[in-house]
């Protein structure tokens, strides 16, 4: 609960910050520019944690696919129900029949997809529910809707941008991205402790930064640009496990190599994704000026309401992505008691770093406005009720019938 309490502190006190920045007048360009890097980089570590994370059966891979199932539907449905939202009450009356409309209201509204496998992990294991199903099914629904999150930023930007020949090269390099990960899963022994993630998101960073740049030269209208989040969780997916690793194991050992599973290796990433989290926020637009459509965006020219409608926009958006991430209580009726099934419900509420990463990559497109403002702030809210979330799934998996009853007691069509 500490650690979520101050990923949310962090957060806000980027948004302060960002409220200060345009007052730095011509160097905020620049400060902004660096911000922007920083926090790719940070979120370029994070992803390449989450892919060494990563566990699947090559063997049986056919076992994965009412999972994937079951995780890109609880991301769909928090997604449409947010979009719509926005569609409805945030967009002018006439965004309904907007092409324009549609697009931002759908990118902005992925923040709401994806759970934060990092914080659920970290909050299961120390609510004392790491050896449950709960949490053995929570570890592969949260990898999967991370991966769905990231897969459909592809054509959510072809819908921005429409279509290109360099998005077409896009699409096969991410593909032999997915390849690798696949063909390559942990074989690749190249060192994983922290100074090394550190300059593997940096390079990447880098190398993204520098195919953008040659883009505009080749064509300054649609640049080759390609998102941080997928060739960073691949390379997490290839990087090999160090002999050794062990979290149990103390890393203080001479001899021994650490991996990102031991204590010191997640005390350094537990940093990052807090610095992660504090850039985010200093990459909010202003709040208190109107916006001004300087940009071109139909998100960006709206006006920022009231502070007590935001407030209502805030909760009403919280409340519509929680409900749509439901569709797991529906699922696994013949492994799990309906407790489980609606604890693993439950667990997969929690928003973080990637969900942030989006609202980021929003804010690159030049998106803003209140759709952009109250998704930063239903997030924020969102890691202030992690707690509460994940201490309603312990009273719920405590409050177990028999294990005879729990498991294969209910029949079910759902599998």
């Amino acid at each position: 609960m500490r650690q979520v309490l101050i990923f949310s502190l962090l957060l806000i006190i980027g948004m302060v910050g960002a409220q200060i920045l345009p007052s730095a007048g011509h160097g905020a360009a620049a400060v902004g520019y660096g911000l922007q890097w920083l926090t790719m980089v940070a979120l370029a570590f994070i992803m390449i944690h989450v892919g060494y994370e990563f566990e699947l059966d090559k063997a049986d891979p056919r076992q994965y696919g009412w999972d994937y199932v079951v995780a890109m539907t609880a991301a769909a449905f928090p997604w449409l129900f947010v979009a719509l939202y926005f569609i409805i009450v945030l967009l002018p009356g006439e965004a309904w029949a907007m092409w324009e409309a549609w697009t931002e209201a759908l990118l902005v509204a992925r923040f709401a997809a994806p759970t934060s496998a990092g914080v659920l992990f970290a909050m299961l294991t120390a609510a004392g529910l790491g050896a449950t199903w709960l949490f053995q099914k929570a570890r592969t629904l949260a990898i999967f809707d991370d991966l769905d999150t990231v897969l459909l930023m592809i054509p959510l930007k072809m819908l921005l941008v429409g279509l290109a020949w360099q998005l077409g090269v896009i699409v096969v390099f991410l593909g032999a991205l997915l390849w690798a990960a696949w063909h390559y899963l942990h074989r690749v022994p190249l060192p994983v402790t922290w100074p090394w993630v550190l300059a593997y998101a940096a390079g990447l960073t880098g190398l993204s930064e520098l195919l953008y740049i040659a883009g505009t030269i080749i064509d300054d209208t649609v640049p080759l640009h390609i998102e941080i989040l997928l060739p960073a969780f691949a390379l997490g997916c290839v990087l090999g496990r160090p002999p050794g690793s062990d979290p149990h194991v103390d890393d203080t050992l001479e001899g021994h190599q650490a991996g990102p599973e031991s204590p010191g290796e997640q005390r350094v990433a537990t940093l990052v994704a807090a610095i992660f989290m504090a850039l985010v926020g200093l990459s909010l637009p202003s709040l208190v000026t109107e916006a001004v459509p300087e940009t071109g965006t139909l998100s960006a020219a709206q006006p920022i309401p009231s502070w007590g409608v935001m407030a209502g926009h805030v909760l009403a958006l919280t409340g519509l992505a929680n409900l749509g991430k439901m569709v797991p209580a529906l699922c696994y009726r013949r492994e799990a008691h309906w407790k489980e099934r609606l604890a693993l419900a439950i667990g997969m509420w929690p928003r973080g770093e990637v969900g942030a990463g989006v609202l980021a990559l929003s804010l690159s497109y030049g998106l803003g406005g209140p759709m952009v403002t109250v998704a930063m702030l239903s997030l924020a809210l969102n890691l202030v009720l992690t707690g509460a979330f994940i201490a309603l799934v312990k009273h719920l998996m405590v409050r177990l019938p028999s294990p005879e009853l729990a498991r294969g007691g209910e029949g079910g069509l759902l599998r």
